[in-house]
């Protein structure tokens, strides 16, 4: 699976931390730190939606999206992508080194744990 770019990551990350959310709130939660019109919000979350990574729900007439990727796995396959692509490292990954990222619980830390290194043991083991 592709990752997300750093504009999709951004409205990612505010829907995993908010739970579902129109577009306009959205944009007044993200927007202004990206420096976005409301257009371009509303362009990437279509573009998310369409990858199948937010889905849409309408209530009381209003569209309302949720992230449908996990938080664990996405951000986990980023961890993975970059240290193993650009800082070219092998070996078991520290997922302590997120300890204090707002964006994970300890739970969801033991699981990026798991994430990266499972990931690590599968390399490993597709070389042998």
């Amino acid at each position: 699976m592709s990752q997300p770019n750093p504009s999709e990551l951004a409205v990612l990350k505010h829907l995993w931390s908010s739970g579902p959310q129109s577009a306009r709130e959205v944009h007044d939660a993200v927007g202004p730190g990206q420096a976005w019109k409301a257009s371009t919000t509303r362009t990437i979350i279509n573009r998310l939606e369409d990858k199948g990574w937010v889905v849409r729900r309408d209530v009381h007439g209003l569209a309302v999206y949720d992230a449908a990727l996990d938080r664990t796995r996405t951000l986990g396959g980023l961890v993975r992508h970059f240290a193993r692509q650009v800082l070219d490292m092998s070996g078991p990954l520290p997922a302590a080194l997120f300890a204090e990222s707002p964006h994970l619980s300890d739970a969801e830390l033991d699981d990026l744990d798991a994430i990266i290194n499972a990931a690590e043991t599968q390399d490993s083991e597709g070389e042998a």
